[in-house]
């Protein structure tokens, strides 16, 4: 699962267009980070392989209209944090660091080095 974090709190999905254009605007012009978390487990042994990684995303600064008319689409509202890097969100984003994977909800990395540590390949 991914979460995002400002401030070291957590940002779920919005409940609602107002929440979703309020968690933007704390968003605009700053850098957050996202975590993705991921578990293999051996149903068989009861073996676990667990990862998280992380990027810092680097917002530019949203205007107000700018921030309606993306909450309008209705992109934000499924979306930890509010926006969807892999859609139209990515056009808020300025930089990142770290893994582009794990901010969209999967580190295809992060997955391969699970597999390998599990022995498998």
């Amino acid at each position: 699962d991914t979460l995002v974090f400002l401030d070291g709190k957590a940002l779920g999905k919005p409940r609602d267009g107002r929440e979703a254009a309020q968690m933007l605007a704390a968003l605009s012009g700053r850098a957050h980070e996202v975590l993705t978390g991921m578990c293999l487990l051996d149903a068989e042994t009861g073996a676990r392989w667990e990862r998280c990684d992380r990027a810092v995303i680097h917002f530019g600064d949203l205007a107000k209209e700018e921030i309606e008319e993306y909450v309008a689409t209705g992109e934000p509202l499924d979306k930890a944090g509010a926006y969807g890097i892999q859609g139209l969100g990515g056009g808020l984003v300025r930089r990142i660091e770290g893994d582009y994977y794990a901010t969209v909800g999967l580190s295809l990395f992060g997955l391969r080095a699970l597999l390998r540590e599990a022995g498998l390949r």
